[in-house]
């Protein structure tokens, strides 16, 4: 055993430690000829230096390859979204969705888009899907050999996007053989569909000079229907049939609004069509569509090393990963162009004295041209298939000149994203069957027609209206890197060691809707084109400065100019003092920035059709208060955006009292000005509610009766937002010897407020809740392993009401919800794992509470219920 105090020390701590960050020792670090010890310096995520000293002076978590397994999980995505770090949740395949394929990780409840994924240290390119966040999808889990998480800025580091923290994946190495798995999994709560499997194949070889790790990589999640769960209501889209009348057409106090052109009985009478309130014909837009989007992966990845000599060698990473997604959401509508309004003259038109639907004006109005709200149900469902293909190719040198380090590299990755859209509607062709009456709203389904050329006619005419839209998107990025580290000056505390580097980088995003998509011409569809490019220069430097013994600073900063945006400057100071031999003192000060992403900066006018609950719209409808409606949307680009920068402030201790017990606690603040923020439909509607500030040229206009008109969404710099927090990390180890040893580990995350431009503290509004948690049990004996994981979400408030004077009133529960996980994993002496478990093994269900137009909180929670897997893995 080395006798080396202080890396045992070390070692321990980082083994333990879910707060210490862990990395790969060289066993060609310490002389076999002569008995002397030479302990090899180790880069962490969140600092260039290498260090002896594996607990730092930033917070780093670390999943390793052993939780990975233990977790159950199949993907990176899962994995990241059960940690307590992942707060407020984050986005996940859906339909209905421009991001429909991807998946993010939202640190600290600030966003995805600031929250920085790393690969090998190296920045994850961003999807062509949203252009302004990372896309978890495209890493196979097979490919990880661990995960550290980097709970502090890092922008004096990595640049941009490292304001919530940073999430390095590193891919594994020195792995000699082949591993196969296989594995499936089947869930309880829906009726049907969500199962999934996985597989994988790694092999790994070496010699004294070269080594070469490379594998392939599946796993897939089939769809789930909304109408696959007991709980789903009939959901009531204001796009059935319905049209806008005219306000004073029923006299001089009639507002207008939306009214029925059906009878209730010819309502009722269509399929999946219903009559809601006295007046209303709304459409069950529950009844077809899939929340749960399907997904799958497949990948391949390959990394290499030569040595060139003693002192140098070369290196080189290859990911080609494909993710694919098929959603399902209800049948198209007109919301697009003219297709949205139908002539005077029009037979569908209740103002039109001839129309079977003729609703005489009691104001003496004629015959107009009107808008109206219909579900095009016969042209079948709207489908969309996504396939988003990703490249990453990386090559580098590093080695010594003298007592220098250096590296340097090239690197070239791109992501391309092809999605088609099937059963969407031509609005200027619905105009003109509409106003013809080709096309008649209460028979939609074209029953009236009995001979076999009136039906083909009819289907010919159907097949006119429907448009199969298209969207390729791409991101690339072309990089160059090289950085020198060196030592300086022997100090009190040991040898000053600095590194200074440079990168460049080239982006080019591309986002490509079809022409008549652009045109605004397409119903039912979302999003629109998108594209530009620029370059970046970066030079940074970092400084350790060991004081005196058990006292280090390390100095870091970092110089981004880009090309379309302008130059900033990010600062970071830390300190760390060991106290004793078993406390770890430890604090950081740091300034970052976020720069404008390019879909911000280019993107066109974008349609949309958001679920919202809001009660004047629902009472306009004739439904109850608390109901979920479609409403009209639009989302807007803002060419002049500023950037945002942030200070954020770290203090934290690491205390290991006994041999069986360690803990960290590391409090934060984070303070972001000039915040760039995505403001959608959901936000903007709570804030009219509750009187907190919605930026210009965005908000929410509302017809003479109190209804929803039209929500202009898109983003804006916010002004400030501050929140602090406490992250606590507890460690135990239990040797009973020949009885096995029981390892526990707690992550809790506990965050004191979120104030956004001085206002209020909004933490336990619903969807910021106040706490998150996990707490993993492991045993092993022998062959086997027994894990037993509990995760928890704290409790919510389910309303957030305006009162008199100013203030809010927060009222309802949402209960914290926990979940446990079980796994037992026995290995044979052949290499064989077999492996059984169940993920929420209790069933336990998200408590049903209306948030951004489902039935519960999307992002937080899952509606999977039991997870039962089986996965088999067989080493050679």
């Amino acid at each position: 055993m080395y006798n080396n105090s202080k890396l045992a020390k070390a070692i321990r701590l980082a083994m333990m430690f879910g707060a210490a960050a862990t990395a790969s020792i060289s066993t060609s670090a310490f002389s076999a000829e002569d008995g002397a010890e030479e302990v090899e310096r180790i880069a962490v995520t969140g600092s260039r230096i290498k260090r002896t000293d594996l607990e730092g002076s930033i917070p780093v978590t670390v999943i390793d390859r052993a939780a990975i397994d233990f977790s159950g999980q199949t993907s990176v995505s899962d994995l990241l979204r059960n940690t307590s770090f992942n707060s407020a949740g984050s986005f996940r395949p859906q339909s209905g969705s421009s991001a429909q394929g991807i998946s993010q990780v939202n640190l600290r409840g600030l966003g995805s888009e600031r929250s920085l994924i790393l690969v090998d240290g190296r920045r994850l390119p961003k999807s062509p899907s949203t252009g302004n966040s990372q896309d978890l999808n495209s890493i196979p889990m097979a490919a990880v050999e661990r995960i550290e998480i980097l709970s502090d800025g890092a922008s004096a580091v990595y640049g941009s996007d490292a304001i919530a923290g940073v999430i390095n994946i590193i891919t594994r190495k020195n792995f000699t053989g082949a591993e196969l798995r296989l594995g499936a999994s089947e869930v309880s709560l829906p009726n049907e569909g969500g199962d999934r499997e996985e597989g994988s194949a790694v092999f790994g070889a070496s010699t004294d000079k070269a080594s070469v790790i490379g594998g392939v990589s599946w796993n897939n999640r089939d769809i789930i229907f909304e109408n696959a769960y007991d709980w789903v209501q009939p959901g009531a889209s204001s796009f059935g049939a319905n049209w806008v009348r005219p306000g004073g057409y029923l006299g001089e106090d009639d507002a207008g609004g939306l009214s029925s052109i059906l009878s209730a009985a010819e309502c009722d009478g269509l399929q999946d069509f219903f009559m809601a309130g006295d007046d209303f014909c709304a459409y069950n837009f529950n009844a077809t569509n899939a929340n749960e989007a399907s997904t799958g992966n497949t990948s391949g990845f390959l990394k290499a090393e030569y040595e060139i000599n003693d002192d140098w060698k070369i290196f080189s990473h290859t990911l080609i990963s494909k993710t694919k997604s098929f959603g399902r959401y209800a049948p198209t509508l007109n919301d697009a162009g003219v297709g949205a309004f139908m002539s005077a003259d029009s037979p569908n038109n209740p103002t039109n004295p001839d129309s079977p639907f003729y609703e005489e004006s009691t104001s003496g109005q004629g015959a107009q041209e009107v808008g109206f709200r219909h579900r095009f149900a016969a042209l079948g469902n709207r489908d969309s298939e996504v396939d988003n293909w990703s490249t990453d190719f990386l090559v580098g040198v590093e080695g010594n000149i003298g007592d220098v380090f250096v590296d340097f590299g090239v690197r070239k990755n791109k992501t391309k994203t092809y999605e088609i859209g099937r059963g969407y509607l031509m609005g200027s062709n619905a105009r003109v069957a509409i106003d013809s009456g080709a096309y008649m709203i209460n028979d939609p389904f074209g029953t009236r027609f009995t001979t076999d050329a009136e039906k083909s006619e009819y289907a010919t005419l159907l097949s006119g209206l429907n448009v199969t839209t298209s969207r390729i998107g791409t991101f690339e990025q072309e990089e160059v890197f090289g950085s020198v580290a060196f030592d300086v000056m022997e100090m009190d505390g040991g040898t000053l060691q600095a590194v200074v580097g440079a990168e460049y980088r080239k982006e080019d995003y591309s986002d490509t809707y079809d022409s008549l998509s652009e045109a605004g011409q397409v119903g039912g569809s979302a999003g629109n084109s998108a594209g530009g490019g620029r370059n970046l220069k970066s030079a940074y430097f970092e400084a350790l400065f060991p004081v005196k013994e058990g006292l280090e600073f390390t100095i870091a900063g970092r110089y981004d100019n880009y090309s379309d945006y302008g130059s900033d400057f990010s600062p970071k100071v830390s300190v760390k003092y060991d106290a004793t031999d078993n406390l770890v003192l430890r604090a950081s000060y740091g300034e970052g920035f976020r720069a404008p992403t390019l879909d911000i900066l280019t993107a066109k006018p974008a349609p949309d059709n958001p679920s919202v609950s809001d009660d004047p719209s629902c009472l306009n409808l004739g439904l109850a208060e608390g109901c979920d409606v479609q409403v009209s949307a639009i989302t807007l680009a803002n060419a002049e955006m500023g950037s945002e920068s942030s200070k954020q402030i770290s203090l934290g201790l690491a205390y290991q009292p006994t041999d069986w017990l360690n803990f960290s606690a590391d409090y934060y603040e984070i303070e972001i000005e000039n915040m760039i923020r995505f403001f959608g439909s959901e936000t903007i509607l709570t804030r009219e509610q509750t009187g907190d500030p919605i930026p210009a040229g965005l908000g929410v206009t509302r017809l003479a009766n109190g209804g929803i008109d039209l929500i202009t969404q898109g983003y804006a710099n916010e002004g400030k937002w501050e929140i602090s927090g406490l992250d606590l990390n507890l460690n135990t180890t239990f040797d009973f010897g020949n009885a096995g040893t029981l390892r526990q580990t707690l992550q809790f995350s506990h965050q004191f407020d979120s104030i956004i431009d001085g206002g209020r503290n909004t933490i336990k509004d619903t969807g910021e809740p106040q706490q998150r948690a996990t707490l993993s049990n492991s045993y092993s004996w022998d062959n086997l392993d027994l894990t037993w994981n509990m995760n928890m979400i704290g409790s919510q408030y389910e309303d957030v009401t305006q009162v008199d004077g100013g203030g809010v009133e927060r009222t309802g529960n949402i209960a914290t919800w926990i979940t446990h996980d079980l796994q037992a994993t026995y290995s044979l002496s052949t290499g064989t794992k077999i492996s059984i478990g169940m993920q929420n093994a209790f069933e336990k269900e998200p408590q049903l509470s209306s948030f951004d137009g489902r039935n519960y909180n999307f992002d937080l929670y899952d509606a999977y219920g039991r997870i039962t897997y089986v996965r088999l893995s067989q080493t050679f």
